[in-house]
């Protein structure tokens, strides 16, 4: 029988867990289960939890998010999973589009990719969906997920999961753990699908782990990207190469010139010593003194374009 799992990784969630768990209960298919993983909170969450009939693991030290999955996963009973930010948001339709897509698809894949729309939490402001190519989706998932940092916003065969070992603990990728979590899938072998519908809403806050960790989520990035570098560098050197550019810039805005290095190291290992895209002025400069580009780029935005920095 194909059953499903609501699982929300939850620290200090205790003014976010109400709205979430209010679209859960308003699906038309009822979730088989609600699980929530309280990680040492120090508010109410797992009392709003409970309030909300949602089942409760509690942690006895604070962990993070992939370890909070992790345990849901082992202690749910269904067949497919859904882990979902305690601050984000279901859409009615939800679970009656998840259920058509597995009696229809689930033989076939493993994975299915959701669609949502990414809103200012403050102003309402749609900022753009997911939108994935199922194409190149299908196609090839591994090249797919590292050109595309792919988010926290999927179902997963819980067998399968198990077997690949869930999310990566690694305390170095703690905040880039979706995108790693994903690779980890794909270089697992796992087959993606994707539901074009929109079923959630991811919000952006400023008080967010991702916004407040800017520094963090730079150098996160860029050891998921070593890691896949180790293990499929040759046989994805442009792909790689191209995030690592992008990364690089991440790195030089938080003036992380430590990693810049290494991530320019990288680079050269790839045989893409100079950046593959951007400017032409840019792509020249790269070529004579890699490292020297990067440093001027970022003094000159900071110099002309201060407005780009301000809030960092």
């Amino acid at each position: 029988m194909n059953t499903l799992a609501l699982c929300i990784p939850a620290y200090n969630a205790a003014k976010y867990l109400p709205g979430l768990l209010q679209s859960a209960k308003k699906q038309l298919i009822p979730f088989d289960e609600i699980w929530v993983y309280d990680d040492c909170s120090t508010d109410d969450t797992a009392m709003v939890a409970a309030r909300y009939d949602a089942k409760v693991v509690r942690g006895d030290i604070n962990r993070g998010c992939s370890f909070g999955k992790n345990a849901l996963a082992q202690h749910t009973t269904c067949s497919w999973v859904h882990f979902h930010d305690a601050d984000d948001d279901l859409l009615p339709n939800f679970t009656t589009l998840v259920h058509h897509w597995i009696l229809r698809s689930a033989g076939q894949y493993d994975v299915l990719l959701l669609n949502f729309n990414y809103v200012d939490h403050k102003t309402g402001k749609l900022l753009g969906t997911a939108n994935h190519d199922v194409d190149a989706l299908q196609l090839d998932p591994l090249r797919y997920a590292i050109s595309n940092k792919i988010v926290n916003f999927g179902v997963y065969n819980l067998d399968r999961f198990i077997a690949a070992g869930g999310f990566d603990l690694d305390a170095e990728v703690l905040y880039n753990e979706d995108n790693a979590f994903h690779l980890r899938l794909a270089k697992a072998g796992f087959s993606f699908d994707y539901l074009p519908e929109v079923t959630c809403v991811n919000y952006r806050y400023s008080e967010s782990m991702s916004s407040s960790n800017r520094l963090k989520c730079a150098m996160a990035n860029y050891h998921v990207l070593a890691k896949t570098v180790a293990s499929h560098g040759d046989q994805y050197p442009l792909e790689l190469a191209r995030q690592l550019w992008y990364c690089i810039a991440n790195l030089a805005s938080c003036q992380a010139w430590a990693y810049v290095h290494k991530a320019l190291q990288l680079c050269r290992q790839l045989g893409y010593a100079a950046c593959p895209h951007g400017s032409l002025t840019f792509k020249t400069l790269t070529r004579v003194h890699p490292y020297t580009a990067v440093w001027g780029r970022e003094k000159m935005i900071r110099l002309f374009k201060p407005q780009l920095r301000n809030d960092w």
